[in-house]
């Protein structure tokens, strides 16, 4: 018998580009979201954006404030919020650790990218991070020009 494909695509890829020039990131952690129906169909379609998001503890549980899931394209009147707060789901030992880390002067909790796993559930990564000064992005942009500069040279 012929193995069914899936009804979804696995490739999609939600980055936060801006994040890894702002951040320097200590530690990545992979949570689940909890998603209404058609978020998780806007977010197969690669509807979504993490650029103005951020991440926060309250009372024991991890939210992420700011992501911008697009309508359904093909839902009815019941479609969701496009930028509602959503619970980041995570194993209480990891929250600890993130917690205890974000204590720490100067770190926070930054989202990643947004991916489809191989099960075809949504999961978001999210790093502890700490702000990057100027110098250090005028260093992340030299590296950046160097490694273009090897490519093409390569090419």
């Amino acid at each position: 018998m012929a193995k069914e494909q899936p009804r979804f695509s696995n490739n999609i890829q939600i980055r936060n580009r801006k994040a890894s020039f702002e951040y320097e990131f200590l530690d990545k952690y992979e949570t689940g979201l909890v998603l209404k129906g058609t978020e998780i169909k806007s977010i197969r379609e690669g509807k979504a954006s993490v650029q103005e998001a951020y991440c926060y503890i309250n009372n024991g549980e991890l939210f992420i404030k700011g992501m911008n899931i697009s309508p359904y394209s093909n839902s009815s009147f019941e479609n969701h919020q496009i930028d509602r707060e959503r619970k980041l789901l995570v194993k209480k030992k990891e929250l600890e650790k993130i917690q205890s880390k974000i204590e720490e002067k100067g770190l926070t909790i930054v989202p990643t990218r947004i991916y489809i796993n191989k099960r075809g559930f949504a999961k978001l990564e999210i790093a502890v991070a700490r702000g990057k000064k100027l110098y250090d992005k005028r260093d992340s942009i030299k590296k950046k020009d160097q490694d273009r500069e090897l490519k093409r040279m390569r090419i």
